[in-house]
């Protein structure tokens, strides 16, 4: 069914698009993973470019759910603010936050109070920004990348007159002529016989906008370009495709990566026009040779760092020097205080204290790559499956190394950051089990696991899904999974032990509201019980004992605490004690959450 083309690019049209181009990405995840050769061949890149646009796309409903009660729809730049700001924070990958920094262009120009309203001319000027401030995010641009194909989409849109299907379709013909010429410009590419796979990314999302502003569907013609040249140049078929990419230096999987490098416009050591001074540079081969041992036998870097940090513009530009200096790949996107860093690196530890002196860093993402086996170019024997996994939802760094010192593969929820659909997918396929249990551990992510889980059970893997509420409820569990019994047994204990955990937690009210315990106020205190707000208080210890107290009249034998960073020291220590002189045959345990929404949670049962 066609789209309901939008005349201009006001709220309603970022949200097409946004829509629109997710579904493109959707359709296409598979066919650009497995063209992903450029840095690293780690064929993640349609994945990376999903799971950050889902990010863009969740923050632009919200908008929209945020204007739901209240009299019109939000405004142009709250919208592109929103999308902005999602794939920011939502970044995967090299390709992932170039396409965050693209978005942000695109914002800068749209938001703009001096720009009256989105038609021909502020998208040519938003394509033209959003282009220019990719290529200055990344410390060695290199041409045959997604940075060229932003760029000829840019050059083809400010060539183009008339309103925004205009332009947009301009931009999206001037990208897929830019993304057939890749391997003319990359020798890894021409070798593989494909395009770039973070370019093939971009056109898609241009072709997104293309139908947001037409109403017509973008579809690929039988003639585009996916596998260009060699034996299997029968371009368009999907075996042709798997056979041009089997063959050297194209896709290598990294089974134990979480979110690697990928073509994305950004060079490995020793490759790109450029590299900086002194680098080793690789020989170039013919491009009907054979492989170039000289140019495999360098390897690269171990391990990928991304991670968001709270900066100011002067602490980032000593950081880009900095890392700039301890390995290659280096994207670093954002502004007005946030950033995404994103390197390829040998010492690891040495990038995040890079962090540290510039300013807070969070959402830290290692990737070890594996060495001998991404950037050489030799495949690694598949890892056997596993019969079971557990993935959780865990909502601080503290209970996330509890989680996987059970055993658990884990995905982190930041406080106002909960992980999209995409991203459990991409853990419980981690997980490489044929069996997963997966547990949200919170009530607002049910619906997110259900889809996951859906998607997942779609790629033939058995997923069950037990609907816990809280971490502690998770914690019960995991206490009781057993990974030798039969599937089904396993899950009813695992969710008999969560069913009979009660949770709560204690956390600070943001702002006056009406509660079922009575009328709070900004600062104030507040005990949740089962989700429920039970207690309103003005100390964190006295209000824990005073929720824990009411848990314990119905009965209970262990109680759980996860202590949050920001709670107090001897909060723990004073629950303990209370809990020994108060209740006999009670037992309690304390964990250390880190940076967690709540400042306590407890779990009886």
């Amino acid at each position: 069914m066609a789209q309901v083309p939008q005349t201009f690019f006001d709220a309603l049209a970022v949200r097409t698009w946004c829509g629109l181009a997710l579904r493109a990405l959707g359709r296409a995840r598979e066919e650009i993973d497995a063209i992903n050769v450029y840095p690293v061949a780690d064929g993640d890149t349609g994945t990376n470019l999903y799971l950050t646009l889902e990010s863009a796309a969740t923050a632009v409903e919200a908008v929209f759910a945020g204007h739901a009660t209240g009299s019109g729809e939000p405004g142009l730049a709250d919208a592109v603010r929103a999308m902005a700001h999602g794939a920011l924070i939502g970044a995967r990958g090299n390709s992932g936050t170039i396409l965050a920094q693209l978005l942000r262009g695109m914002a800068q120009v749209l938001a703009d109070a001096d720009v009256p309203h989105g038609d021909g001319p502020a998208l040519r000027l938003a394509l033209r920004r959003a282009a220019d401030s990719a290529r200055q995010a990344v410390a060695h641009p290199v041409e045959g990348t997604v940075l060229t194909v932003a760029s000829a989409a840019a050059d083809a849109a400010e060539q183009a007159e008339g309103d925004c299907g205009t332009v947009a379709r301009a931009a999206y013909d001037g990208a897929r002529a830019a993304l057939a010429a890749t391997p003319d410009q990359l020798t890894v590419l021409r070798r593989a016989g494909v395009v770039d796979a973070g370019g093939r990314g971009l056109v898609a999302v241009l072709g997104a906008l293309v139908e947001a502003f037409t109403g017509e569907t973008v579809r690929e013609s039988p003639r585009s370009p996916v596998v260009i040249s060699g034996p299997h140049a029968r371009v368009g078929d999907r075996e042709a495709m798997a056979g041009a990419v089997d063959r050297p230096h194209a896709r290598v999987r990294a089974v134990d990566a979480q979110a690697g490098g990928e073509a994305a416009g950004v060079p490995a050591r020793g490759e790109g026009v450029d590299a900086p001074a002194g680098a080793a540079t690789a020989p170039e081969c013919a491009a009907d040779a054979g492989p170039c041992a000289d140019a495999t036998d360098t390897g690269g870097p171990a391990f990928e760092v991304i991670y968001l940090l709270e900066a100011d513009d002067a602490a980032v530009a000593r950081l880009r020097a900095r890392l700039d200096a301890l390995g290659d790949s280096l994207v670093v996107v954002g502004g007005d205080g946030l950033w995404n860093v994103h390197v390829h690196v040998d010492d690891a530890g040495a990038a995040v204290e890079a962090g540290v002196e510039a300013g807070r860093p969070y959402r830290i993402r290692i990737t070890h790559f594996g060495l001998g086996d991404v950037h050489t170019g030799r495949e690694r024997p598949p890892r056997e499956r596993a019969q079971r996994a557990v993935v959780a939802v865990v909502p601080g760094e503290g209970l996330a190394g509890l989680y996987t010192e059970a055993g658990a593969t884990t995905v982190l929820a930041r406080p106002g950051e909960p992980p999209a659909s995409g991203e459990l997918v991409q853990a419980v396929r981690r997980a490489h089990a044929r069996e997963v249990v997966l547990l949200p551990n919170d009530a607002e992510l049910r619906h997110t696991a259900a889809a996951a889980a859906e998607q997942a059970r779609a790629e033939g893997i058995r997923v069950a899904l037990i609907p816990t509420r809280s971490a502690v409820q998770g914690i019960a569990a995991l206490a009781v999974h057993e990974p030798e019994r039969r599937f089904d047994e396993d899950v009813v204990q695992m969710t008999s032990a969560a069913g009979a955990t009660r949770y709560a937690e204690v956390v600070v009210a943001e702002h006056e509201s009406w509660t079922t315990a009575g009328i709070c106020q900004a600062g104030d205190v507040l005990g949740l019980i089962d989700g429920d707000v039970a207690v309103i208080g003005a100390d964190v210890t006295s209000t824990a004992r005073t929720v824990l107290d009411r848990m314990l009249r119905a009965g209970g034998e262990l109680v759980t605490l996860v202590v949050g960073d920001e709670a107090p020291e001897t909060v723990a220590a004073h629950l303990e004690a209370h809990v020994r002189d108060t209740y006999l045959a009670v037992d309690t345990t304390a964990y250390r959450g880190g940076r967690q929404a709540a400042l306590l949670l407890i779990g009886v049962e």
